[in-house]
């Protein structure tokens, strides 16, 4: 009786990894999420990378895990479900964590490529302002650290500079489709966060 327990005792320690794992990869998830983001131009803000980690996991081990146990106790009939259930949910995990890292790094260069877009078509509208001698326009160069910029399709990004009054700014359409990029400059003095307030993209 004595032998069989510290035979189940043993199985138990050998089969001990999933949740030490999962609590490891739980804050590794986070962090590649924030480094390597799955879509858009940036990750998440921490704790909504922790909550998408935490899913993450928790489908490595409901799902996953009992899948791979399954096959591990296909190999090795000998082996308790407890440690396979628990080697399949320390598969699982590691298994998500490649998935998240081949997929953060496959769309890695979009986001560099947004990023590259983003400086560029600020760029083009320091310059656009910055050489315009029109009196009015002195109040947006003095505002030109202060510029806001969104973004309309994949190549058009609408960019304004505020001016001395809150609700008018210099807004300027950028297209970095071409080369050198578009500039037009748009009609509307309604700053971006009008669109935004009115839930407009």
């Amino acid at each position: 009786m004595e032998r069989a327990s510290l035979t189940r005792l043993r199985w138990r320690l050998r089969g001990a990894w999933q949740w030490p794992t999962f609590a490891v990869l739980l804050v590794g998830n986070a962090v590649l999420l924030c480094a390597l983001p799955l879509a858009g131009e940036s990750g998440p803000d921490p704790f909504a990378a922790v909550v998408l980690a935490l899913f993450f996991n928790l489908v490595a081990v409901a799902v996953l895990g009992p899948a791979l146990g399954w096959l591990w106790r296909r190999r090795r009939p000998d082996l308790p479900v407890v440690v396979a259930r628990d080697r399949g949910g320390t598969a699982g995990l590691v298994i998500v964590t490649v998935v998240l890292a081949a997929v953060g790094i496959g769309h890695h260069p979009d986001v560099v490529d947004r990023r590259e877009e983003l400086a560029t078509q600020a760029l083009v509208v320091a310059r656009y302002v910055g050489h315009r001698t029109e009196p009015e326009y002195r109040q947006y160069r003095e505002h030109l650290d202060e510029i806001d910029t969104m973004r309309f399709g994949d190549d058009l990004y609408r960019t304004c500079v505020p001016g001395d009054m809150p609700d008018r700014a210099l807004c300027l359409f950028v297209r970095v489709d071409q080369s050198p990029p578009g500039v037009t400059e748009d009609p509307s003095r309604a700053p971006n966060q009008t669109y935004v307030q009115a839930g407009r993209p």
